[in-house]
């Protein structure tokens, strides 16, 4: 199979996973200028829309383009606004493995966007481009990230000790140092996605699969 993610869309229940678009910049500096994310993630602060185009035209194409990885810009169906996005990096075709990275827009949490959008990206990649094993890692004190890690389906599979930064350890502390953490490594597999057998008549049904894409 290809080194590289093909350029596509991915369609669940309430989103759209596609390609990043230049019209995509101011909406993507505002989720990435958020307090929350600069808490948790190495991304420049203030995050500007001059930042948003040029990880838009450049950083993201070369990332697929040299096999790294793909970025989806999610947005809702309804509103097609910005929900956020899901990154896939750190592949290894391999050993058919990647690592997830998600943000969501201040506006969109608490929605369940998160683990719709990371499901069906797993989905994609088993069914469809023939993955083994999904992974995220999230940081000891993020408590939301690893909510929606366990919401998606995956299994914690241990810690890796002082192996990642935050800045300060948590929002609104007001400061941009960088302090270490631990990280949680949590996985997702195939058969974590197996469709249930057939329910027995006049059971109730137990399908928590994501709508399939």
């Amino acid at each position: 199979m290809a080194s590289t993610f093909p350029e596509t869309a991915i369609s669940t229940e309430r989103l759209l996973l596609r390609p990043f678009e230049e019209e995509d910049a101011p909406a993507l500096a505002g989720t990435m200028d958020d307090e929350a994310v600069r808490c948790w993630t190495p991304v420049p602060h203030p995050y500007t829309e001059h930042h948003a185009r040029t990880w838009i035209r450049t950083t993201a194409p070369e990332d697929r383009a040299r096999g790294r990885g793909i970025a989806f810009a999610v947005t809702e169906n309804l509103t097609q606004r910005l929900v956020g996005v899901v990154r896939l990096q750190q592949t290894d075709w391999r050993l058919r493995t990647t690592e997830a990275a998600f943000v969501t827009s201040p506006w969109a949490r608490g929605e369940g966007y998160a683990p719709e959008a990371l499901l069906g990206v797993a989905q994609w990649l088993f069914e469809d481009r023939g993955f083994e094993r999904l992974e995220l890692r999230t940081a000891a004190g993020n408590t939301a990230a690893q909510q929606v890690a366990q919401k998606t389906g995956c299994i914690s599979e241990g810690v890796l000790r002082s192996a990642g930064t935050v800045r300060g350890g948590e929002p609104g502390d007001g400061t941009d140092e960088e302090v270490r953490t631990d990280l949680i490594v949590w996985s997702l597999l195939p058969e974590d996605l197996e469709i249930p057998a057939p329910r027995t008549p006049g059971r109730p049904a137990d399908d928590r699969r994501a709508t399939r894409i």
